[in-house]
């Protein structure tokens, strides 16, 4: 047997997110179901990211165990061969037996993408969130400084979290417009809780509209409490851009 390390692009609109569950089809499914019958035996992933339905990956990871003879640097040719063409996997490679993608020390970052004017533009709806009204990008700024470091961002998780230890280190949260009138939030950190950053974009939006301060986003993390922050950004807006390892994985 051994580990294999996939590196997985997706486009989340026509899926109910990464983990297999009874309504509707996941990413994790379909992996589960192409590999199985690609290698003739059957295979159950285990995903860095449980991303939710309808957020996008660049470079989401997974890992599986086989006794296939197939190279693993060649297993993601002939997976992509089967897989549906909103599924890509990026790369394949042999893992050491021990690798398990949420359990050793990582680096995950995400981006969530607004555009950020009058009219929308249709070929941009699945990845990004269209916001009309004009955003204030140096208080977003301002304002996205404020979540770098360790802290305790229970404001910024879902009441539905099963997490008891909301203490997450954000490394760095960055806030760029580029001229094509799009507006990117990128943040990158060592863990994350339930649409942690779909909160965090929802609030910096709020600062850009000047219906919180810059200022005020200490006082929304000392609160504790989820009402103290903006709304929950929409999913489509959402991209995992990847996932670094420490030691080389």
């Amino acid at each position: 047997m051994k580990r294999v390390k996939l590196t997985v692009a997706y486009e989340g609109t026509n899926y109910c997110g990464w983990q297999v569950q009874p309504n509707g089809i996941t990413i994790e499914e379909v992996l589960n179901r192409t590999l199985s019958e690609l290698l003739r035996e059957k295979i159950q992933v285990i995903g860095a990211s449980r991303t939710d339905a309808g957020v996008h990956s660049l470079g989401n990871v997974a890992v599986f165990d086989t006794g296939t003879r197939i190279p693993a640097e060649k297993i993601c040719y002939a997976l992509n061969q089967r897989l549906p063409e909103d599924i890509a996997v990026q790369s394949s490679c042999q893992a050491p037996e021990d690798f398990h993608p949420r359990r050793c020390y990582s680096e995950k970052t995400y981006e969530y993408r607004i555009l950020n004017r009058k009219i929308p533009v249709p070929t941009l709806r699945r990845d990004t969130y269209f916001y009309y009204r004009e955003l204030n990008l140096e208080h977003m700024q301002k304002a996205a400084a404020f979540l770098v470091g360790e802290h305790d961002f229970r404001s910024f998780c879902s009441v539905k979290t099963s997490a008891e230890d909301t203490v997450r280190k954000i490394l760095s949260c960055t806030v760029e417009r580029s001229r094509d009138s799009i507006i990117t939030i990128r943040v990158t950190g060592t863990g994350f809780l339930y649409n942690m950053v779909r909160i965090i974009a929802g609030t910096l939006i709020s600062v850009g509209v000047g219906e919180f301060a810059p200022e005020s986003l200490p006082e929304i993390l000392q609160k504790k409490d989820r009402s103290a922050a903006g709304p929950t950004a929409p999913a489509h807006g959402l991209t995992m851009i990847g996932i670094n390892y420490g030691g080389g994985n």
